[in-house]
């Protein structure tokens, strides 16, 4: 059984690793199971003599986990007022550009959640200054999804 601790969004995950048999790892994270399928079976390790260290980020990134997307921002996130999700989901649709003039009340993005169509809106007026997520990620109650300044 291998065991990792991630962070995501400021999250801290606790990931284990129970079995791989193909395509399906059985996990848990934070204590609760999970099947997650695979994209590619994952074959039988060879013996390696020389430890190669793996960079945090390259180690998340290899392990598949059912923590939420986090797409590269387009600008500096901590600039402006961040737009959450209020409840977790899949992004369906962005509404927005960076650069774009927004106000308060306008839909930015689309989020599905339990088969519905939310409408995401800006809390205040400004302009998108970053775009944190892409159209299907999935993403969890909380999670920045732009920054309007």
């Amino acid at each position: 059984m291998d065991k990792y601790q991630y962070k995501v969004n400021g999250i801290d995950y606790d990931v284990e690793i129970e079995d791989v048999d193909g395509s399906i790892a059985k996990v848990k994270v934070n204590g609760k199971s999970f099947e997650v399928e695979l994209k590619e079976p994952v074959k039988a390790k060879p013996k390696v003599s020389k430890v190669t260290p793996v960079a945090p980020a390259a180690a998340a990134a290899a392990t598949s986990t059912p923590a939420p997307v986090q797409a590269k921002a387009t600008a500096n996130p901590g600039s402006g007022t961040k737009v959450s999700a209020p409840l977790p989901g899949t992004i369906t649709e962005i509404k927005v550009a960076v650069g774009q003039a927004v106000k308060a009340g306008d839909t930015v993005v689309i989020l599905e959640a339990m088969k519905m169509q939310n409408n995401i809106e800006a809390e205040n007026s400004g302009t998108v200054t970053s775009i944190l997520v892409n159209k299907g990620d999935t993403v969890m109650e909380g999670t920045a999804l732009l920054t309007i300044g």
